[in-house]
């Protein structure tokens, strides 16, 4: 994904499983490089509140003691919890955080210590939100949230951006990104049928996109494995391909993209709701458009 702006101050850094990129326009430099400073340390905060490979962070906690008691949470993971719950139910469990399950038994996750039991019957819709931002968990159950963190993160650190009266700026988390300022940003994504060539979208103006491309990782027992989980079936879901959702927000983008990869064109009416678009890479190297907004 190639992305410019003009009189820019620029910085990058590993975060998320990925390098993140900040790029901001303003005219006091030294301000810049604070207010990214600033951005990188909520992205920060964001990995390690939500890895599941952290052993301290509050996803680990919530999996390892929710089931049996209330757990209190920061307002962030309470927010993205918020959201996946409401995704969940939208798209009648298309959209699920407790694939962990799975993806821990094919070896895409690990498996921690306190996670040794096979029995994780529960999905989204048994983890309540109590008030004063407490998470119990109805029955047992283990959420990932790598299929929605990456893009709140994002937003979050816009956010910080935002506030710090930044001109224009774009964050770029390995395919997730979001911009805001009054320039049209060209986007190009890799092309999955050819290595090294890429395919134009829409330009991107105070928006966000998110890319996943449902490229297969492990050979198991002769079935391919990939990381993205159909939440009804809990099967790997077929068909490689590359989906890009463009939204408001990068958090519904990055979880929007599992969705799509799911039911293709059936996705209509769903990134419509959440006035979204998808742009399918297809066959002959074009992009389909389904959903909301296409220009």
């Amino acid at each position: 994904m190639n992305l410019c702006l003009k009189n820019e101050v620029r910085r990058c850094r590993p975060l998320l499983g990925t390098f993140v990129e900040i790029t901001v326009e303003c005219e006091d430099g030294r301000e810049a490089h604070h207010a990214i400073h600033v951005a990188f340390e909520s992205i920060a905060r964001v990995q390690t509140l939500m890895s599941f490979h952290d052993l301290g962070s509050e996803i680990s906690e919530l999996n390892r003691l929710a089931f049996f008691q209330n757990v209190a949470v920061s307002p962030e993971t309470y927010e993205v919890l918020k959201r996946a719950k409401k995704l969940y139910e939208y798209t009648d469990g298309i959209f699920d955080i407790t694939i962990a399950a799975e993806l821990m038994d094919w070896d895409l996750l690990p498996r921690h210590s306190f996670l040794s039991q096979t029995d994780f019957s529960g999905r989204t819709k048994d983890i309540e939100l109590l008030p004063n931002r407490q998470v119990h968990f109805l029955r047992p159950l283990c959420i990932d949230l790598g299929g929605i963190a990456k893009g709140f993160a994002v937003d979050r650190a816009i956010q910080v951006l935002q506030e710090r009266d930044m001109q224009s700026a774009i964050v770029n988390a390995g395919g997730d990104i979001r911009c805001f300022g009054n320039q049209e940003r060209p986007i190009w994504v890799r092309d999955p049928q050819l290595a090294g060539q890429f395919l134009s979208l829409p330009a991107l103006k105070n928006a966000a996109l998110a890319t996943s491309a449902n490229s297969y990782d492990k050979l198991r027992r002769d079935s391919r494995i990939c990381p993205h989980v159909h939440g009804q079936t809990r099967k790997p879901l077929p068909s490689p391909s590359s989906v890009s959702v463009r939204a408001d927000s990068c958090m519904m983008a990055d979880a929007l993209t599992k969705v799509v990869i799911a039911l293709g064109k059936d996705s209509g009416e769903i990134l419509s709701h959440f006035n979204a678009v998808a742009f399918i890479a297809g066959h002959d190297g074009r992009m389909i458009c389904y959903g909301g907004r296409q220009s």
